[in-house]
């Protein structure tokens, strides 16, 4: 990030913190696509990442006045969004989590043959495509909580290792050594068990019914298939060159960007034109 973008970023938090609604606005809207991104790889589920997405944002707005430009405002919203993220306890894999050995059992031995058609004249391959995208999307949860950021941030946003590793706490070095770890169990297992990206025997067509009959995926309500995607190169803004971090080739295209859902803009919004807000902004 250039010396001129810093300074106009400092200028909208300065503005921001004297009443300027509108500065404080564009602040989060530089930053809450990125937020909601990081949330859903965390956390798995559309809604649980658009709860934790809300919260994170809120306390980036009340916690504003501790950004001191040391880095940059997007590294400093990551830090707040990666510590939430890593310490929260109300999605549904926090109750129900999952491991490798888990999902590797339930591909080989769910018995996938005598269910019922369940799609309720929903296309199947559209069905299938709403599968893929969850089931490596919560393919995450088997990972643990630093591990899972560790790997978003270096595969999907691309950070720099020095970026990353003052997010998280790690020297770049360990953090380079433990995301090209984590790269590597995450490809071995997609190898083995998936046919998507793989050379596993799960096939997404085949197994449609027995998702939906397992409530991994609704037809009525396609999260995935549904969302706005954006380009890739929005979640590249915080570095100039992404960083080759290992040699490992996995193309690891289900960490797809999508645009923060109506209904987020919307709650801040009227966050932003409430009594609780004003009170905020006078204390």
């Amino acid at each position: 990030m250039n010396q001129k973008v810093n300074t106009e970023v400092q200028a909208l938090v300065e503005q921001a913190l004297a009443g300027d609604k509108k500065a404080l606005e564009t602040l989060i809207a530089s930053v809450q696509d990125l937020v909601f991104n990081l949330s859903l790889r965390m956390l798995g589920t559309f809604p649980d990442a658009e709860d934790a997405t809300q919260d994170i944002l809120l306390k980036m707005i009340t916690h504003l006045s501790s950004f001191r430009g040391d880095s940059s405002f997007t590294t400093w919203v990551f830090s707040i969004a990666a510590n939430h993220l890593k310490n929260y306890k109300k999605h549904m894999f926090a109750r129900y989590p999952l491991n490798f050995a888990y999902y590797g059992e339930d591909i080989e031995n769910a018995d996938i043959r005598d269910v019922p058609d369940l799609t309720q004249d929903v296309e199947k391959a559209l069905l299938a495509e709403e599968l893929k995208m969850s089931c490596t999307n919560v393919m995450l949860q088997c990972l643990d909580a630093e591990s899972r950021c560790i790997f978003i941030l270096g595969t999907m946003f691309k950070l720099d290792s020095r970026i990353a590793g003052d997010i998280l706490g790690l020297t770049p070095e360990a953090y380079r050594k433990r995301l090209s770890r984590i790269r590597q169990k995450m490809a071995d297992f997609l190898g083995q068990y998936c046919g998507e990206y793989g050379a596993g025997k799960c096939k997404c067509i085949d197994r449609v019914n027995y998702a939906i009959q397992s409530h991994r995926i609704n037809p009525k309500q396609l999260d995935f298939m549904t969302a706005a995607e954006i380009p890739v190169q929005t979640m590249l803004d915080v570095k100039n060159a992404m960083e080759d971090a290992d040699d490992l080739s996995q193309d690891f295209s289900f960490c797809r960007p999508y645009r923060s859902p109506e209904r987020t803009k919307t709650l801040i919004r009227e966050f932003l034109d409430s009594t609780q807000f004003s009170i905020i902004q006078r204390s």
